[in-house]
């Protein structure tokens, strides 16, 4: 391993990592100590009310949608406060799944629109449903297993972390930012440098490579859509889109192979990609054990979900 190759595989892509982390961050610390979530925190409160949730969870559900780094590092404060109990942290954590999903959907869009065209629309959309699902189940599970919350007030939870000017807000987020950076570094750097070596020692390319070679077919997909998955799989999302647009346009799969094979896909790359990419910042924010159990959690359920509005979606056709 050369030096050329510890700077383009870690240095840099670590550099980058936590360099964007830090600008959310901070420009989440700025947007909540100058109170502009109070919009979203007035669509939250009647979702937390009747999940049964606390007041900070609609406050980081508010945040959420400018940063999850922020709005799960204000979950992670209150928690080890005493403020939230395991199970509404998990809950609180899971709520935020649908604006946490908003903050990539730009992203996702323009990237599977070049390649996919109006199939994308489809893809992207039940990706969607599937965040809304999510969230809905959430409401579901806090309404049925919650005690019921006193009447509590999100903007004002928002209001606690605010400043009288812009002055004074950007003071207040520098120091938050700085007390809550030096955590995530001291975490994220060691844990995204144990990815990347046991990445460059072929520990993951093994493990998909086996898991693509399992995959006997599946039966709801035509033997030509197996190539999607196992790109998608033993691959990136880019390398998936890639076979997709490319079957898409030489007419061997219609837009509805496409759409369930990247679907069975991304169900099928969800361990790998949460341990690679989810976990490393994870364990900055929370305790390393919190964020393992946060992270199955969210995983299992972002699956089911996807696997359901597949179903819908396959059964519709």
């Amino acid at each position: 391993m050369d030096m050329q190759l510890l700077w383009t595989g870690l240095g840099w892509p670590l550099l980058r990592l936590l360099f964007f982390v830090s600008l959310g961050l901070f420009v989440a610390n700025l947007i909540e100590a100058l109170n502009w979530t109070h919009a979203v925190a007035r669509v939250a409160a009647p979702l937390v009310r009747a999940a049964r949730l606390k007041d900070i969870s609609g406050a980081s559900f508010s945040l959420a949608f400018f940063s999850g780094v922020s709005a799960n590092t204000m979950l992670a404060e209150n928690y080890d406060k005493g403020n939230l109990t395991r199970r509404e942290l998990i809950l609180s954590n899971l709520f935020n799944s649908l604006p946490t999903y908003f903050l990539h959907l730009p992203t996702m869009f323009f990237i599977t629109l070049p390649f996919i065209g109006s199939a994308a629309v489809v893809y992207v959309g039940l990706t969607l449903l599937a965040a809304v699902v999510r969230t809905g189940t959430i409401v579901l599970w806090g309404r049925l297993t919650m005690p019921e919350q006193e009447q509590g007030c999100v903007p004002c939870r928002l209001q606690e972390q605010g400043a009288t000017s812009f002055r004074n807000a950007l003071k207040k987020s520098w120091q938050r930012f700085l007390a809550r950076i030096r955590r995530i570094v001291l975490y994220t750097a060691p844990i995204y440098t144990l990815v990347f070596l046991l990445n460059h020692y072929g520990w993951f390319d093994a493990f998909q490579d086996w898991m693509a070679h399992a995959l006997d077919g599946v039966p709801i997909l035509p033997p030509q859509a197996m190539g999607i998955v196992v790109f998608h799989v033993a691959a990136e999302f880019t390398a998936g889109l890639a076979a997709a647009g490319a079957l898409l346009q030489g007419g061997g799969l219609g837009v509805r192979e496409i759409v369930l094979a990247l679907l069975v896909g991304n169900v099928l790359s969800t361990p790998m990609r949460a341990f690679r990419h989810q976990f490393p910042y994870y364990a900055g924010i929370f305790r390393p054990r919190v964020a393992v159990q946060l992270i199955v959690f969210n995983q299992v359920l972002r699956a089911a979900s996807i696997l359901l509005v597949g179903a819908v979606y396959y059964l519709a056709g």
